[in-house]
């Protein structure tokens, strides 16, 4: 897992770079900055009002008595887009945005609740539960 984020961290940036100079290289420094500004903005905007959906159904799934799982699973996502639109580059923002997106967004949820279940089965995940002391 270490060597994945590793990699991660040199590879995406080196990628991000070479975007921003190629539109650089095409549109103009100065309109590279204001797409960046304007994806950051929109991004911002769409991040909050999907983490507030989010924020009522998980609210809604509790009031009736459910546990709000797809809710948390929603809630990951928003959150990794909205980290992704916080990080300057138009690779980020694309794969942000998917995040955010309420059609695309299951693709990503069934992969974590994968990943959830492959690391629990494998006894590698655990959870600690403090209840009120």
């Amino acid at each position: 897992m270490f060597r994945w984020l590793v990699i991660v961290l040199i590879v995406v940036p080196a990628l991000e770079i070479w975007g921003l100079l190629a539109v650089g290289k095409l549109i103009g420094g100065w309109q590279t900055f204001a797409l960046l500004v304007l994806t950051g903005l929109l991004g911002a905007a769409l991040a909050r009002r999907e983490g507030r959906k989010v924020l009522e159904f998980a609210r809604y799934q509790m009031s009736v008595g459910q546990p709000p799982g797809d809710a948390i699973l929603d809630a990951i996502c928003v959150f990794g887009g909205g980290l992704m639109l916080l990080a300057p580059g138009f690779l980020t923002d694309v794969f942000g945005l998917v995040l955010l997106l309420p059609p695309t967004r299951p693709v990503f949820k069934a992969l974590i609740l994968a990943w959830i279940r492959k690391q629990l089965d494998s006894g590698q995940f655990h959870f600690i539960w403090r209840g009120r002391q």
